[in-house]
C-alpha cells in the first residue's frame, strides 16, 4: 500500500502505512527530483523494497545523488546502505554531529557532514541545513529547507498517529500530534526548544514535510509558534 504523491514542485511524499502496537502509523520519505536528486529519510531497512519501488515510479533509483536524514534512527536511515548499494553516485547527507558519532562508521560511503546554515544545490532546488539538537530528540538532529518551494523537511515534528492520511493537508495536524505526544512523549524538552523553533519559523515555510502522517500546507511559521506554545516554551 506504499504511495507516492506530489506535495510541492518536484517534491514527492512516499508513505507506507503499518500496524504497530496501539494502532496504525505511517513512515514517510521525501524525494526531491532535480538535476541531483535527493531522498530525505530512507525508511526502515526492512521496508527498503517498498521505498525502492515507489522511487522507481518517478525516477530511476540508481540516479539518486544524495540520501539525507534528520537523525540516527532506523526509520530515518535504516536503509541507507541498501540505497547506497543501488545508487553508485549517492552520498549520505547528515549533520556534522551525526557524521562524527555514527554515520562515518556505519555507512558504506563517507557522508557529507552539513553545518548549520550550509546549503546544498540540487539544480532548481537549493536546500539549507538547520542544526536542531534535541528537537524533538537526538543530539545530532537537523532539518533541510528548500528555498524554491518553501518546504521544510521537518522529520518527527508534528508526528501524527494513524495509517490513513491525505498526502497533503491544510487541516489540523497540531492537535493529533499533541495527542500522540500525550500518550508517548518522544520530546527531549531541551532548554533551547523555543530558540530552535523560532529559527525554523524565520525561514517562513509554507509546506511542512512531516515524517509521520500528512504533509501540511499553510503558514508554517505560525504553526511552529503554536507548537512552542503547546510545549510550554
Amino acid at each position: 500500500m506504499t504511495t507516492i504523491d506530489s506535495v510541492a514542485d518536484g517534491i514527492y511524499r512516499i508513505s507506507s502505512p503499518v500496524q504497530i502496537p496501539g494502532g496504525g502509523f505511517t513512515f514517510n520519505q521525501y524525494l526531491v527530483v532535480d538535476d541531483q536528486p535527493l531522498l530525505f529519510h530512507t525508511g526502515p531497512r526492512r521496508m527498503f523494497p517498498l521505498t525502492q519501488e515507489a522511487i522507481a515510479r518517478v525516477m530511476d533509483p540508481a540516479k539518486l545523488r544524495y540520501v539525507a536524514f534528520s537523525h540516527y534512527e532506523a526509520d530515518e536511515c535504516g536503509a541507507l546502505n541498501e540505497l547506497l548499494a543501488i545508487a553508485p553516485n549517492a552520498e549520505p547527507v547528515c549533520s556534522f554531529v551525526a557524521a562524527l558519532t555514527s554515520v562515518e562508521d556505519m555507512a558504506s560511503r563517507s557522508p557529507k557532514a552539513m553545518k548549520d546554515g550550509e546549503e546544498l544545490a540540487l539544480g532548481s532546488h537549493t536546500l539549507r541545513w538547520f542544526d536542531t539538537p534535541h528537537l524533538p530528540h537526538g543530539w545530532e538532529c537537523g532539518y533541510l529547507f528548500d528555498s524554491m518551494t518553501a518546504t521544510l523537511f521537518c522529520g518527527d515534528l508534528f508526528t501524527q498517529p494513524g495509517d490513513e492520511h491525505m498526502a497533503l493537508t491544510e487541516g489540523d495536524i497540531l492537535g493529533p500530534s499533541e495527542a500522540m505526544r500525550g500518550q508517548m512523549d518522544y520530546w527531549a524538552h531541551s532548554t533551547r526548544t523555543r530558540e530552535l523553533l523560532d529559527k525554523l519559523a524565520a525561514a517562513q515555510p509554507t509546506t511542512l514535510a512531516c515524517m509521520h502522517g500528512s504533509a501540511w500546507h499553510g503558514d508554517g511559521a505560525g504553526l511552529l509558534d503554536q507548537l512552542g506554545t503547546a510545549l510550554g516554551v
